[in-house]
């Protein structure tokens, strides 16, 4: 997935501002590219999961039923932009992509991947 500066630094602004919690959201890309970034709420605030709020859940849906890409973000305060078992577990769209940024290190780290069926692939993220 090809991602602009722009929408790079919106993912890593909602990372900090939800800190020490997991923020979330979506994105809509078409060909590949982002071409909107939109933040969520998580239903469950907390360090270590999230829950993508029901009305943003429904509007990704929307937008995979209307024929975008819809990739899914969340933030990992204080471990690598890999997923969690958890993580895992929850990843129910294996059509999707599922973003995370890590604010681990002194610098936010983006990584992506898909996740079906238990099984985990990371997918390049190119940051134009």
């Amino acid at each position: 997935m090809r991602i602009s500066r722009p929408h790079w630094d919106a993912i890593a602004e909602h990372a900090r501002d939800d800190a020490p919690n997991e923020c979330c959201g979506y994105l809509r890309a078409r060909g590949g590219a982002v071409e909107e970034v939109i933040r969520g709420t998580s239903m469950r605030p907390s360090p270590y999961a999230y829950e993508l709020d029901g009305q943003s859940l429904l509007r990704a849906n929307e937008l995979d039923d209307e024929g975008f890409e819809v990739a899914i973000y969340h933030s990992h305060p204080r471990s690598p932009a890999e997923p969690s078992q958890t993580d895992i577990n929850l990843a129910h769209y294996p059509g999707w992509l599922y973003l995370i940024v890590s604010l681990a290190g002194s610098e936010p780290v983006l990584r992506g991947w898909r996740i079906e069926d238990g099984t985990v692939a990371e997918e390049p993220i190119e940051v134009l």
